[in-house]
Order: C-alpha cells, then sequence, then structure tokens
C-alpha cells in the first residue's frame, strides 16, 4: 500500500492510477490524516449494487387489494 498527501495524489494522479490498475492501493492523507484510499476495481462486474436490483415483490393469496375495496364498498352500499 502506498500512502500520499491529498496533494502529491493530485500532481501525480495518472502514476499513481496507473499504479491501482497494477494492484496497488493507495491511501491519500490530507492533513496527516488519511481520508480514503483508492483501490482496484473488482473483477466481478456481474454483481449488481443492491440499490440497482430490482425490489422484492409481495404476493398473497386471495383476492387482489382493489378487488378486496371494491366487494366491501358494494357490501356497505357505496357503490
Amino acid at each position: 500500500m502506498k500512502t500520499v498527501t491529498f496533494t502529491e495524489f493530485r500532481r501525480h494522479a495518472s502514476t499513481l492510477l496507473d499504479d491501482v490498475e497494477n494492484g496497488e492501493i493507495v491511501r491519500i492523507l490530507r492533513h496527516g490524516h488519511p481520508v480514503a484510499e483508492v483501490t482496484p476495481l473488482s473483477n466481478d462486474l456481474s454483481e449488481t449494487p443492491s440499490w440497482k436490483r430490482p425490489g422484492l415483490k409481495l404476493t398473497t393469496k386471495g383476492l387482489a387489494l382493489s378487488q378486496a375495496i371494491l366487494d366491501e364498498r358494494i357490501d356497505m352500499g357505496c357503490g
């Protein structure tokens, strides 16, 4: 792992990103404190992030909710 200052990262970003492409991890310091790590991208690009995956589809047995509401309205004399 390489550790560089933010200023050094800005000055040598292209070279440092070449290092990341070759598997190196670069830690960036600002005022002496670590603020970021640049890591190589995972080779498994097939995994879709959870926020892009379709949500769960909830189903239930029996009448659809809309039909149950309509039936109730008829029973109450509203329709």
